[in-house]
């Protein structure tokens, strides 16, 4: 990531909007993935998006001309999930590190985005991690994901559009798919409702 940023700021200068799109998919239960499984995906996930966003996102501050950054979380972030406790965790974590730069960064006219896709119909699912199986139910798993989402059909075109569209209102969360905007909708009324219940 470092050679890549220093590549791109020698030849081309300072990015006027970075999209941080890095994710893997992992599934299985909690005790089923292992603590390999656990920072491969943190890794990818997380890491990948932090160090996008120190080092694409410091040149942008530097220059003080403003910018915006956009860190792809997911649906997953906003429920807890059986079947992806450390995907949904990495994604979760994404969409705070989000919020966090934005509020740093609001004074330097650097906006950010986190955006939460939803089931699209991408090749993540060809490579998933599921956890606890063997490599033949593994195969099983990873054809009927592909299958679901296939069926689902939800094009990666329309995230890319939705993206363009909160770089250029400057959206702090962003959810694009209607399953993404109702899983919002339930995280924030199970806030409020649990906030609502502490006095």
């Amino acid at each position: 990531m470092e050679e890549l940023a220093e590549k791109v700021g020698s030849e081309y200068g300072v990015v006027d909007v970075l999209v941080n799109n890095a994710g893997i998919g992992l599934s299985g239960s909690f005790f089923d993935t292992t603590p390999e499984d656990w920072k491969k995906v943190l890794d990818v996930n997380l890491w990948g998006v932090i160090h996008g966003c120190r080092l694409f996102g410091r040149r942008m501050a530097e220059r003080g001309q403003g910018g915006h950054i956009v860190n792809v979380a997911s649906a997953a972030a906003y429920q807890p999930s059986r079947a992806l406790p450390a995907y949904s965790t990495s994604k979760a974590a994404v969409l705070m590190l989000s919020e966090c730069l934005r509020a740093e960064l609001a004074g330097q006219g650097i906006g950010v985005t986190a955006v939460c896709p939803g089931f699209v119909n991408t090749a993540i699912t060809s490579t998933a991690h599921f956890a606890g199986v063997d490599a033949g139910e593994e195969k099983r798993l990873r054809q009927r994901a592909a299958r679901l989402y296939g069926l689902r059909n939800y094009p990666p075109e329309k995230v890319a559009a939705a993206i363009l569209r909160a770089v250029v209102r400057n959206e702090a969360v962003v959810a694009v798919t209607p399953e993404a905007r109702s899983a919002r909708v339930l995280s924030r009324w199970a806030r409020g409702c649990c906030a609502g219940s502490r006095g």
